[in-house]
């Protein structure tokens, strides 16, 4: 794999385009879910405009009255291409794809193929919430292998937990999240490729979740799971959502491996009816002909990592920051204040700033909290404001 370039010819950060008066306005859940008075950053929206060729695929769809049911393989071949270019991975066979309603429902779908009811599923704790709940309410038990105390993957760790799962002789599966939320951590070829051989030594099938992967940091090299050797029986989920901010326009990808291709295949043809059209073509668009617009907004999360490292050195020093490689998320070591398991609801309380709690995310989670760096530098700063004011 090849590191992803980030030079920005005609885009300007997205990041600084939009002001506080303007983003309150908006009506999704970031902005609603919490009294005005409270600053939001916490739930994995961004706030930027939209990049062009999004805007301009969606208007030109609704002024055709293009709004019907998806279909066709433009999506996956817009993926393809871009994961090509991007990641320097031709490994993409459209005819190995599928649309699905969005990743965590393709998730849940991937999962239902490999594994049965009360099936064991391992997540590396912390993990993004989801995971425990969607995977619990399809009937499926969550197991834990925590990350190392380096937040990656602990290999050893995790062939126990391969070997635990399946010694009855049942199936299991193993749902990756990568790049990994909340750390942002961002897995090497090497330690994929030992997740892929201790899977197949223990017949645990793996689900990656791979939404984050557009938001690699400048330098940083990103491996897609089903590129490394040994990972053909694996599945992955792909989507446009996190890096266009295209949540509320529903459209993910499936993509089998080769030894994963007829497991695949057996996926309910209604599955593909719960993607949105208009997603689909905004999705299409964005990989499409929105990377110099990612690649601007790719150069302001970095601006933003280095600004929040310089806020929390001085208003917040004893807050351990861990140093992400991807995604616009930052996790946040608390443990040091006093402040309990869940320092984001004392933040929340005596400084009016929204953040992620760390409990939700699982063992490891407590005394953490997860801030969203998807902003301006201005309504960043004011955000770290509030929470050294909340310890006064």
């Amino acid at each position: 794999m090849t590191s992803t370039p980030h030079d920005t010819p005609g885009e300007s950060d997205p990041l600084r385009v939009l002001g506080l008066e303007r983003l309150r306005r908006r009506t999704s859940m970031k902005w609603r879910a919490y009294p005005e008075d409270v600053l939001p950053l916490w739930v994995a929206e961004m706030d930027v405009p939209l990049a062009e060729p999004v805007v301009r695929a969606v208007t030109d769809a609704l002024a055709l009255g293009d709004t019907g049911y998806p279909a066709g393989t433009a999506y996956a071949e817009a993926l393809a291409g871009f994961a090509a270019k991007r990641w320097n991975w031709h490994g993409i066979a459209v005819e190995h794809t599928a649309i699905v309603p969005d990743v965590m429902l393709g998730v849940v779908e991937m999962l239902k193929l490999v594994t049965d009811p009360g099936d064991p599923v391992i997540v590396n704790a912390p993990v993004y919430p989801p995971f425990y709940q969607f995977v619990s309410h399809m009937d499926r038990r969550v197991v834990e292998a925590r990350l190392g105390a380096d937040l990656r993957i602990d290999l050893d760790l995790l062939a126990a937990t391969f070997r635990a799962a399946t010694a009855g002789g049942g199936r299991a599966a193993f749902l990756l999240c990568s790049p990994h939320n909340p750390t942002g951590t961002v897995h090497t070829v090497a330690e994929l490729a030992a997740v892929a051989d201790l899977a197949e030594r223990y017949g645990v099938r793996v689900v990656a979740d791979e939404i984050h992967a557009p938001l690699v940091a400048p330098g940083v090299t990103y491996a897609p799971y089903l590129s490394v050797p040994g990972a053909e029986r694996g599945l992955s989920l792909m989507s446009a959502s996190k890096g266009w901010n295209l949540a509320g326009l529903k459209a993910a990808l499936a993509v089998a491996g080769p030894g994963a291709a007829a497991d695949l295949a057996r996926l309910p043809e209604e599955v593909s009816h719960g993607p949105s059209h208009l997603g689909v073509i905004a999705h299409t668009a964005a990989l499409n002909e929105g990377t110099e617009w990612l690649d601007a907004l790719l150069a302001g999360l970095d601006n933003n990592r280095r600004l929040l490292a310089d806020l929390l050195a001085e208003h917040l020093p004893a807050v351990r920051a861990c140093p992400a490689e991807a995604t616009y998320l930052a996790w946040l070591d608390c443990r040091a204040l006093g402040l309990g398991d869940d320092p984001a609801e004392v933040f929340l309380d005596r400084g009016r700033v929204a953040l992620s709690s760390g409990v939700l995310f699982g063992t490891g989670g407590a005394g953490h909290v997860r801030l969203n760096l998807a902003t301006s530098p201005e309504i960043l700063t004011e955000g770290v404001r509030r929470m050294a004011a909340a310890l006064a």
